[in-house]
């Protein structure tokens, strides 16, 4: 087919075109140019359907958190032997309220939790620490003189197949974590978040609470600054299993949250649902307080 021919397809997209006149040098280029320009036009409109992502100034942190504290929160995982189940919780039991009690330490246990359903055999302590890294910092510092703690941390060691930690700021717009009465279950939801979307989560999320306040059921949501980053934990109270279905249930009554887990659905790459027991710090904790 003759060049004009065949640029005469490529522009009118057809599968075939009648034969075309031998064409000049100049034509050939006239041509080509149309043809550059109608690729232009279509990467122009094409870019018309790109999501823009607006500038930020500032950073997650400053954003989502709380303004009027400096708290900072650690969560840890520890993968027990199976074996060593009982052992882990009796020298946990021994050793971490006693750190909690002192006002030597500026942290908090909010929690000591075994897994129930999803990851068997796993432990989850929640620590706060009100003074930021600073306060992390002294902790660590004064822990590594504590020969009780050494040799507590010795001994877990010989218990555990696996650890990791994260360091966590809380949402601004949910309850912090206190001591509830009990017995309870707790459920940590844990989302991984796409890159880039954790202003829109907690913009969607600051609606959504409000309808799960109803039965006290939010404990804390927090926000990952240190370990696997772009990472959400919600985490929820609930007396029995039946309870955490009906509270569940009720939520899909309000209008609006059934947008809220379509649009917050899209936002999180995967999701990973824990329901742990509480084996002996939430009842001790509840017993201080009542003193």
């Amino acid at each position: 087919m003759h060049i004009c021919g065949l640029l005469e397809v490529i522009l009118q997209g057809s599968g075939s075109a009648s034969p075309a006149p031998p064409c000049t040098k100049a034509e050939v280029a006239v041509l080509l140019l149309a043809s550059t320009n109608k690729n232009r036009e279509d990467s122009w409109f094409k870019s018309l359907f790109v999501r823009k992502v607006d500038p930020r100034k500032d950073a997650h942190s400053q954003l989502l958190a709380k303004k009027e504290d400096t708290n900072l929160y650690k969560i840890q995982f520890h993968n027990v032997k199976p074996e060593c189940l009982d052992a882990y919780n009796k020298l946990c039991e021994e050793v971490l309220p006693s750190i909690n009690a002192d006002s030597h330490y500026p942290c908090e246990l909010i929690g000591t939790w075994n897994t129930w359903y999803g990851e068997q055999d796993q432990a989850v302590h929640l620590w706060r620490y009100r003074g930021g890294y600073p306060a992390l910092t002294e902790v660590m510092n004064k822990l590594r003189q504590n020969k009780e703690f050494m040799e507590y941390r010795n001994e877990r060691g010989k218990m555990l197949l696996s650890r990791r930690n994260q360091l966590l700021l809380e949402f601004s717009f949910w309850n912090e974590p206190n001591p509830r009465p009990g017995p309870n279950i707790y459920e940590l939801r844990s989302y991984q978040l796409r890159p880039g979307t954790m202003i829109e989560w907690g913009n969607y999320w600051a609606r959504a609470i409000e309808f799960r306040q109803q039965n006290s059921e939010a404990v804390g949501g927090f926000f990952s600054q240190i370990g696997s980053l772009y990472m959400v934990h919600h985490l929820w109270a609930y007396k029995d299993l039946q309870s955490r279905e009906d509270t569940r249930n009720a939520a899909w009554q309000h209008e609006g949250w059934d947008e809220v887990v379509y649009y917050t659905g899209q936002l999180a790459l995967f999701l990973c649902i824990s329901l742990a027991l509480c084996p002996f710090l939430e009842r001790n904790i509840y017993e201080a307080l009542k003193v």
